[in-house]
């Protein structure tokens, strides 16, 4: 689908906080907002977003990272720690 310009103005402390949020979830500001307004387009609509776990070992992985999310014991790295050989 093409997409569109869309001029929004926030309060400064909200653009401040959706760069970072962005930043450190490795997205940009535009995609958090199209998320954002697609999922609340999907409620409205009565469809739902559920999570797909069809394996018993991605659900397990994934509710560790969500509980060390949560609790603040998670280990950042940056894109290269990752990625690079």
């Amino acid at each position: 689908m093409a997409k569109s310009r869309l001029n929004i103005s926030l309060d400064q402390d909200l653009v401040d906080f959706a760069k970072i949020f962005a930043a450190e979830n490795r997205t940009t500001v535009a995609e958090v907002i199209t998320q954002y307004i697609l999922s609340l387009k999907r409620r409205a609509q009565g469809e739902t977003t559920s999570k797909i776990l069809t394996h018993p070992a991605f659900h397990e992985a994934m509710e560790d990272v969500q509980a060390k999310l949560r609790q603040g014991n998670a280990e950042w790295c940056t894109f290269e720690e990752v990625f690079t050989d």
